[in-house]
């Protein structure tokens, strides 16, 4: 089940309007110049290929360039909210199988479309701290410099949040929702969320003010009120009354109180689901005489992915080393 984070950002961000003032923010001045904005736009959800989807908010979108250039640049945007050491090789993985897919839907093209991996992080643990070159995963022999040379070179962008003052967040062009989602997953879980929302205020009333203000509001709400310290709850109720008024923001904090309490009912039935399916999976092993050492046991009743459980219950019933079922995942 898609979690806060993801569901926020997928929202904001899955509007090429949007997308564009993050993408703006992630690639290099010379670039953004030379890419015709207006022509953004977000690839069908059946562009991204299904083993890509390890998070819900992965998203797709191609531009092309000023000058009615026909060469075509996918940007495939990451949220990560803590830090992923491995988000190099990740990423890789995500532009070659885009890539892979690229080249079936056009086998007579010579030459492959640009791909922009860009990752906005945005992380309670401080700065982002994992290498951003494929090449520096890698474990070299003596003299590593001529070792690296026959490593494969790929380094995606970075946008780390945590790194930006507000005043920089909110200097960034874009929409009203985007310039606020900035700094709300920057501050979000921060205990000086408290003490910022306030000075929300002016940016809170020009989201509302916006073709469907209303909904976007609802986001940032609902989103503040997963993550966020329920000291926040009372200063966020007196930015929302100053900007839609006494009624409609008990409306909106009513029914968002009863969403999360029926989003919290939902994840635990899914919770024991799991739980029980992970369950099941030791009990088969158990019974064919296929050892599980303590590590394997806890990282499979630690799956709350119930596609996973289930292609290892699967799995189980036909392995004959653990081996077997977790090469499946």
């Amino acid at each position: 089940m898609p979690g806060p984070h993801d569901l926020f950002a997928r929202f904001t961000f899955g509007h090429p309007e949007r997308a564009a003032a993050e993408l703006r923010a992630a690639l290099p001045p010379e670039l953004v110049a030379q890419v015709d904005w207006s022509s953004l736009r977000r690839e069908p959800s059946t562009v991204v290929d299904p083993e890509l989807r390890e998070s819900q908010s992965d998203l797709l979108f191609s531009a092309q360039l000023h000058g009615g250039q026909s060469l075509l640049f996918y940007f495939l945007l990451e949220h990560q909210s803590s830090v992923d050491r491995w988000m190099a090789l990740r990423m890789l993985r995500y532009v070659v199988r885009q890539l892979e897919h690229w080249r079936q839907e056009h086998p007579e093209s010579e030459a492959l479309p640009m791909v922009v991996p860009v990752v906005m992080y945005h992380g309670p643990e401080g700065a982002w701290t994992a290498p951003r070159r494929v090449e520096d995963l890698f474990a070299l022999p003596p003299e590593g410099e001529r070792w690296q040379k026959l490593v494969p070179r790929f380094e995606y962008l970075l946008d780390d949040l945590t790194a930006e003052r507000e005043e920089a967040l909110n200097g960034r062009p874009g929409p009203a929702l985007a310039r606020l989602a900035f700094r709300v997953l920057r501050y979000g879980r921060a205990g000086e969320l408290v003490s910022r929302l306030t000075g929300w205020t002016e940016v809170f009333a020009q989201v509302y003010a916006a073709p469907g203000g209303l909904e976007e509001l609802r986001a940032v709400v609902h989103y503040l009120l997963e993550v966020g310290e329920p000291a926040a709850r009372e200063p966020m109720w007196r930015v929302l009354k100053s900007v839609v008024g006494a009624q409609r923001t008990e409306e909106l904090m009513r029914t968002m109180g009863e969403e999360l309490r029926e989003e919290g009912r939902l994840q635990g039935r899914l919770e024991g689901r799991a739980e029980g399916r992970a369950e099941d999976v030791l009990r088969i092993l158990s019974a064919r005489g296929i050892a599980v050492d303590e590590k394997a046991r806890k990282h499979i009743l630690t799956c709350t992915d119930l596609a996973t459980l289930d292609q290892w219950f699967n799995s189980a019933l036909t392995a004959t080393r653990l081996s077997d079922l977790l090469a499946s995942e």
